[in-house]
């Protein structure tokens, strides 16, 4: 395909993210944006010319900023030897604790012979403390002011590397907005139930521990974070995937996976 092509493509593929993300059916969201169905399925299945005026209108109607539904590059152009032109050196991975980020993470930096490395271990070692400390000293707003310098730091010369984010990153604006600017970015998505249940088997009973209404908050705080991790360049649903098979997911949507195996 040609890069125009790929390029249209790569915008209904984030508008369909934000669309899904939110619920929404296309004649919903072409409802709130006061356009034609018709446009909007054209629009997601990257055919025609985009106006952006109409495009205007879509982003407006998601909520986003017109420039998050705009690619930066193309990630379908190869350069000689395999690499991919243009791509972004840091794959970071966003979620709820229990997505599988450190578990999918670890893989798929060892199917992509890249470092893995954890936001909240960086940060830990900034701060000389574990984050439980960080929280109980100094509070949420100073860690967040760390998330943001740490991560800001790490970017100055960007490598190639898998990173594991903390998650609620995307709840700071600021932090949330480096990423996305910087990162390819993969939510690695679950149901409730499941993020409860690789919690229990991990032995992390914290979020449930003396509280009988722990699953309804964590189904309120998923609700209230789905807008945010859907604006991923990728979203990997791993409720009923093992970790091999949402690594292979990673790697796919990724357009990595002929690399690794050729690697």
């Amino acid at each position: 395909m040609s890069n125009q092509r790929d390029f249209l493509s790569a915008i209904g593929e984030r508008v369909r993210k934000l669309r899904r993300a939110r619920g929404w059916t296309q004649s919903q969201l072409a409802e709130r944006a006061q356009l034609s169905p018709r446009f909007l399925a054209q629009l997601e299945a990257g055919d025609g010319n985009i106006s952006v005026l109409r495009l205007a209108q879509v982003a407006e109607a998601l909520h986003q900023p017109l420039r998050d539904l705009i690619p930066s590059v193309s990630l379908t152009e190869r350069k000689p030897g395999g690499q991919v032109r243009g791509r972004k050196q840091i794959i970071a991975l966003i979620g709820l604790r229990g997505a599988g980020k450190t578990s999918v993470g670890i893989q798929l930096a060892g199917r992509l012979k890249l470092p893995f490395v954890e936001l909240d271990s960086l940060i830990e070692k900034a701060a000389l403390m574990p984050l439980a400390q960080i929280f109980s000293l100094h509070g949420e707003g100073y860690y967040r002011r760390l998330e943001y310098q740490t991560l800001k730091e790490l970017l100055r010369n960007p490598k190639p590397i898998v990173l594991a984010t903390g998650g609620s990153l995307v709840t700071d604006p600021r932090t949330w907005s480096l990423v996305k600017q910087s990162c390819t970015s993969v939510w690695l998505k679950a149901t409730p139930e499941v993020y409860w249940n690789r919690l229990l088997k991990q032995g992390d009973t914290r979020p449930m521990k003396n509280n009988p209404s722990a699953m309804t908050e964590l189904r309120a705080l998923l609700a209230a974070r789905e807008p945010l991790y859907g604006q991923a360049d990728h979203i990997i649903d791993t409720s009923r995937l093992s970790l091999g098979e949402a690594t292979e997911g990673a790697l796919h949507a990724l357009g990595m996976d002929a690399l690794s195996k050729d690697g």
